[in-house]
């Protein structure tokens, strides 16, 4: 039921709805307005194409992969917590090795080292690092991956798109002042509207590549600076998310460790 309350949250579905759009909308410009007039009749039209398109289909895998992932929800118990005996219960804890372990009191339920409670999703998550509406979904030890994944890709796509207005806009401007252009009065509707077009790309590319480059640095800075010795030795690293090839597709990869140690969804004590 959380999970069903968390997809039903209204920023999220509004965010859900407002990233899609604007994929499309820029995939639409681009083939349209873009590279069929610049590069009709040519191999590059069909490069650049599927270039681009292979990027948003890879941003897309990753966002749904995100969105649709467990972000690492701690289970619940099976009994109900005796809160009245907790301060002995965590006294235990600590005697059996399960130091960091604590107690949530709107879950009640015993969650691990670095596992916080998320208001939205009304869950405990492991490994939190925050709820995205972007995804409409917390952004946690299992699904926090496809989370970078997705910011890399819309970076890549973001300078793509606008590397290619800008040289298509270069090239109308050029083809203008040459006398290649059609007549004014037929050229002036179709011209103002690909200006129009040209434009809100360039914003929302310059817009959603600086917004999400900078979450993408924040969020691979904080893992290289992270104390833990798993994230500090690059070939421990590269063991937790796999190959740079493999890293780079939507694929599934194992569970981060907490500190180089794995464990289980609850310690081992009568609960």
């Amino acid at each position: 039921m959380a999970s069903v309350r968390c997809r039903r949250d209204p920023c999220g579905v509004i965010c859900l709805i407002l990233t899609y759009f604007s994929v499309f909308y820029a995939d639409y410009v681009v083939i349209q307005y873009v590279l069929i007039p610049a590069y009709r009749d040519s191999v590059w039209c069909v490069l650049h194409g599927s270039l681009f398109n292979l990027v948003l289909l890879l941003l897309l895998a990753c966002h749904s992969k995100a969105v649709f992932s467990d972000p690492g929800m701690v289970p619940l118990p099976e009994t109900a917590i005796d809160f009245s005996d907790l301060r002995s219960q965590s006294s235990r804890m600590n005697e059996r090795g399960c130091e960091g372990w604590t107690v949530c009191s709107r879950c009640e339920t015993y969650r691990p080292p670095r596992a916080h409670h998320c208001r939205v999703c009304q869950r405990c998550i492991r490994r939190m690092d925050h709820h995205c509406p972007w995804i409409n979904n917390c952004v946690g030890e299992l699904n926090q991956k496809y989370f970078i994944q997705f910011l890399f890709y819309t970076g890549v796509a973001s300078l793509y798109s606008l590397v290619l207005v800008v040289w298509a806009w270069a090239w109308r401007i050029r083809n203008e002042r040459g006398g290649e252009a059609e007549k004014e009065g037929e050229e002036t509707p179709s011209k103002h509207l690909i200006v129009a077009h040209y434009i809100i790309l360039l914003v929302e590319s310059v817009l959603f590549g600086v917004f999400v480059m900078v979450i993408f640095y924040d969020q691979v800075g904080m893992r290289l600076r992270s104390k833990s010795p798993s994230w500090l030795c690059c070939g421990r690293f590269l063991e937790e998310v796999g190959s740079i090839f493999c890293w780079l597709l939507p694929l599934h990869s194992s569970p981060p460790s907490i500190g180089g140690i794995t464990y289980t969804a609850l310690p081992d004590y009568d609960v």
